[in-house]
């Protein structure tokens, strides 16, 4: 697939989990607000990268104002040549900054795994490097795939909103050319809904959201794999942050 690369993204994000008649009175309710991107229908898969003891997930599910995940993303069940995309995503005091490199599946997952050399040599890249090297010992740790209808804002380029389903993760298919057939994340008919947006909500979209009786939650689509894959509810080590609006979607 086609896709017009965009390398950085500054934005809040925020999560909600819908109904399926949530979804279908929402995504009506939209039409004058958005409209649903070029690509319709896309699917997504992505393998985190975390330490053998997933000391990275359990950090961020301990809340801490400021956490970093690493991951490899591809538009469909990539070949050794697809384009894939290697992306640091962080976020701070509610406020998520994503960072990504485009290179073929093969060149990008053996740069991850195995040290070898990329062509890019930008200062994105040089970020990633120094994070795999804060953080020795990366692995691929968790697939996960899912597939999303994505719109953006008509009146407000800056707005997007993703809408995702069929939510499964793997800890034994790492290579995402074995495609995904891992465990169900979701409960039938539930939706995850993102907002992503770089300034205040449109009090329009705000109101549809109060009318559907649709609510921020806190949901991680690794640390809810995570979670599922251990059987671990809570977090031991660390600190816990009290919970606020800035802190609901957690990376």
């Amino acid at each position: 697939m086609d896709r017009t690369y965009q390398d950085t993204f500054e934005r809040k994000e925020m999560k909600y989990l819908l109904s399926d008649d949530q979804y279908k009175a929402l995504l009506e309710g939209l039409l004058p607000v958005a409209r649903v991107d070029d690509y319709g229908l896309t699917h997504i898969y992505n393998v985190y990268f975390d330490t053998p003891d997933f000391s990275l997930i359990r950090t961020c599910l301990g809340k801490p104002l400021y956490r970093e995940k690493l991951r490899l993303r591809t538009y469909g069940i990539p070949e050794e040549d697809s384009p894939s995309f290697i992306e640091i995503k962080k976020k701070y005091r509610g406020i998520v900054y994503k960072r990504r490199i485009k290179a073929p599946y093969e060149q990008a997952r053996s740069y991850l795994e195995m040290g070898t050399e990329l062509s890019d040599h930008s200062q994105i890249r040089h970020e990633i490097d120094y994070f795999k090297e804060i953080h020795r010992g990366l692995v691929p740790a968790m697939a996960i795939a899912y597939d999303r209808i994505a719109m953006q804002g008509i009146l407000n380029p800056s707005l997007r909103l993703t809408f995702d389903t069929n939510l499964r993760y793997s800890r034994t298919e790492l290579d995402l050319r074995e495609g995904n057939h891992g465990k169900t994340l979701l409960d039938p008919g539930q939706v995850l809904l993102e907002i992503k947006i770089s300034g205040a909500m449109d009090r329009s979209l705000s109101s549809l959201l109060d009318r559907y009786q649709i609510y921020p939650a806190a949901y991680s689509k690794y640390g809810e794999s995570y979670r599922q894959s251990t059987g671990e509810q809570e977090v031991r080590h660390g600190f816990h942050l009290p919970e606020t609006a800035e802190g609901l979607a957690y990376a």
